[in-house]
């Protein structure tokens, strides 16, 4: 990102005289679900919601996931990508080539809410690996995936790679899958650029990732494409995935949703400690695994999100405003615009 681009969005986006994050300036913000009339209401900048004190999310146009499964699809290829998505809040349905249904790995059964015949059209196209051979040998369904021409996304999970490949969606790509079908899917397809030892690969418009476990990491860093680096953290939260190692992957396109992230040396700036409500104390200190705040109240940390400027959000979306004295220093923190000032204490 250049520093044009930067000094751009800078006198673009501004929230209480703090500069916001460089995105481009198409995005749309938008108030997080709350059952409420102005959960529908855009906004042009980031902030907090005027009706709730929520902040604001990126607001992203695609809303449906279409999940292919094949008899034998492995569980978590799919269990774990599935848990993301609907927690960031997108609509997942099922397809298969039939709506009879299918085993996964033998032991769980799982009807398919519609069959390549009847799915209505879908944002986001999902193939998973296990028995994907029977997939790609399928003519039907290899047509009905071409024929999505409503599809802004595709997304894959270990060696459902290989269905994407068969519909010539790879072609001049990279991508990657299982580590033990690296070498078959680029021996079968050598229009694609396989490549190996990463969790994800990120075309754009088209995501693969590594086997199992690593299609948690690659739905999670679709949510960030989408919403917003900060919606991914809070989902990668609510499931307590640990593990995650934000951009863990091979980003081939300019929308890096963390290029903005507050690195940890500029976090430091935030910690110590401060008063907080009913006369209690808080520490701040920064997690540098996670590359976040952390808020360690009766012996439990609890991530806070940097928003922009001296805005932060905790895992409600709950925003928090830093003070500074006319010397730049950190000096305590409001949790509305108006509010109390909790003081720093040290």
């Amino acid at each position: 990102m250049n520093k044009l681009f930067i000094g751009i969005a800078f006198l673009l986006f501004t929230f209480t005289g703090m500069a916001s994050s460089s995105l481009p300036v198409t995005t749309k913000y938008s108030c997080p679900p709350c059952n409420n009339t102005w959960d529908r209401k855009e906004y042009d900048q980031p902030g907090v919601c005027p009706h709730c004190n929520k902040v604001l999310i990126q607001k992203d146009l695609p809303k449906t996931i279409a999940f292919y499964l094949q008899d034998g699809v492995e569980v978590l290829d799919f269990a774990g990508p599935m848990e993301v998505f609907a927690y960031a809040g997108y609509k997942v349905f099922t397809v298969s080539a039939t709506q009879d249904p299918i085993k996964s790995q033998g032991i769980l059964t799982v009807t398919p809410d519609y069959s390549i015949e009847n799915a209505p059209e879908a944002d986001i196209l999902a193939f998973f690996g296990g028995n994907s051979t029977t997939v790609i040998k399928n003519r039907a369904v290899i047509d009905w995936v071409k024929q999505q021409d409503a599809v802004q996304y595709y997304f894959s999970v270990c060696t459902g790679a290989f269905v994407l490949a068969e519909a010539g969606i790879l072609d001049g790509k990279t991508a990657t899958t299982f580590h033990n079908a690296l070498d078959n899917l680029e021996n079968r397809y050598p229009k694609v650029n396989v490549q190996r030892n990463v969790r994800f690969v990120d075309n754009g418009t088209v995501i693969t990732t590594a086997g199992i476990s690593a299609g948690i990491d690659g739905a999670l860093h679709l949510v960030a494409k989408l919403k917003g680096v900060n919606t991914a953290k809070r989902t990668a939260y609510y499931m307590e995935y640990d593990n995650w190692n934000m951009g863990d992957g091979v980003l081939l396109t300019p929308d890096n949703p963390y290029a903005t992230t507050m690195t940890p040396m500029a976090l430091q700036q935030f910690e110590g400690y401060y008063e907080y409500k009913k006369g209690a104390q808080i520490q701040l200190r920064v997690d540098t695994d996670h590359n976040e705040l952390r808020a360690w109240i009766k012996g439990t940390a609890y991530p806070i999100y940097h928003e922009n400027g001296d805005m932060f959000s905790d895992v409600n979306s709950e925003p928090i405003f830093f003070k500074r004295d006319e010397n730049g220093q950190i000096t305590g923190y409001r949790l509305n615009p108006n509010g109390k000032i909790y003081k720093r204490i040290n």
